[in-house]
């Protein structure tokens, strides 16, 4: 599943997605094992994003079971069982705050191009 959600992120990250975090929520839900979250600068880059996600992830015949906020572009969640990738403008992300919500402190998964960011 790692590798899977590091592919999802590396997608994000080429595709110039901000602050992308990827947390192991296992221990604190039943909704899902992990979670992806990333933001874009306006509807059309978080749509892009999504886009982005659906198509590669398909190639490897990988289809999201649910797509929700796809039309709007505020937030948009891929769930795709296991992962569920929460896609947001910036605004909604600072209001939601969701990965702090589900940041219990130790359950961040660590990405490949996180160095390369600080």
């Amino acid at each position: 599943m790692n590798e899977l959600i590091s592919r999802i992120a590396t997608l994000l990250y080429e595709k110039k997605a901000q602050q992308i975090v990827a947390l192991d929520v296992s221990a604190l839900t039943v909704i899902t094992d992990c979670m992806v979250i990333a933001s874009g600068r306006s509807a059309i880059q978080v749509r892009t994003l999504a886009d982005q996600v659906e198509d590669r992830l398909a190639e490897l015949h990988i289809h999201p079971l649910r797509k929700e906020g796809y039309q709007e572009g505020r937030w948009i969640v891929l769930d795709y069982g296991s992962i569920l990738v929460h896609l947001f403008h910036t605004e909604e992300r600072e209001f939601y705050r969701l990965d702090k919500l589900w940041d219990d402190g130790t359950n961040h998964i660590p990405l490949p191009f996180e160095d390369d960011e600080k």
